[in-house]
């Protein structure tokens, strides 16, 4: 089965031939627009997806070919951060539904899947990779299973971190390795996070500013899947971010498209 993730970068409905050539089973698109209220070619390319977003015109969008199914989990609970304090803060408890933004879901009650896109702002402490780290706190016992995907655009990388922020992108990725989940494009390059060769975004369209920031995360029944990364020359006039391909039922190398 392949699964490919993909911030669109807006206007899906102009793009659905071009994801097409990837011939994915199933895919996961960012900043992508609501088919409900879109063309009816668009709706009809739509036909088997969960949809989900803070506005009609950008949000997840999980589409899969016809006769593989997707099932949305109702994921709804809270965590507290342990203070240790006689007192506590409204502000360190924190629910799923507040987070922004994922969509757990289940591929043919085979394989469990997050599809992410973290979003945060410049007066937001837990931005980006923060979002994540609250959903690793309130599910890590969800998370803990050997057939869990986890992918997106997480617009994070290790080269951000903050030495006093015990919720950086290092630290979610020592988490996710705690219960047996690690980014698959790391261990098939054997690259260090923050020092990624293959660029998955390129700021403003620009090949001079290329960065790291979308990943698959994989369960120990994932990990020997094969990963790809689309190439700029073929992507770029699309959309400012690669697509991240999976192929969980082949043991072909590693490959650029």
């Amino acid at each position: 089965m392949k699964i490919t993730t993909w911030n669109c970068n807006g206007a899906l409905r102009k793009k659905t031939t071009v994801i097409d050539q990837l011939h994915s089973d199933v895919l996961i698109v960012q900043e992508c627009e609501d088919p409900a209220l879109s063309t009816k070619d668009y709706q009809a390319w739509a036909s088997n997806c969960i949809w989900e977003g803070e506005s009609k015109n950008k949000g997840i969008g999980i589409f899969a070919k016809t006769g593989i199914e997707i099932k949305r989990l109702d994921w709804d609970a809270s965590y507290t951060l342990a203070t240790g304090l006689s007192y506590l803060n409204k502000k360190l408890t924190w629910s799923t539904k507040e987070l922004r933004q994922f969509i757990p879901f289940m591929i043919n009650d085979k394989y469990l899947c997050i599809a992410v896109w973290t979003k945060g702002s410049s007066d937001e402490v837990f931005g980006y990779m923060g979002q994540f780290w609250k959903f690793l706190q309130i599910h890590k016992k969800e998370l803990a299973v050997d057939n869990v995907l986890i992918m997106g655009d997480f617009n994070s990388n290790k080269m951000w971190d903050k030495p006093d922020r015990w919720w950086s992108h290092s630290d979610v990725i020592d988490e996710l390795e705690s219960i047996g989940i690690t980014s698959l494009y790391h261990s098939q390059t054997g690259e260090a996070q923050g020092e990624e060769s293959a660029p998955t975004f390129y700021l403003q369209r620009k090949l001079s500013k290329p960065y790291h920031i979308d990943y698959i995360f994989t369960g120990k029944n994932v990990h020997n899947a094969s990963l790809s990364i689309g190439k700029n020359d073929d992507w770029i006039e699309h959309s400012d971010h690669m697509p991240l391909s999976i192929i969980t039922c082949s043991t072909q190398a590693l490959g650029y498209f």
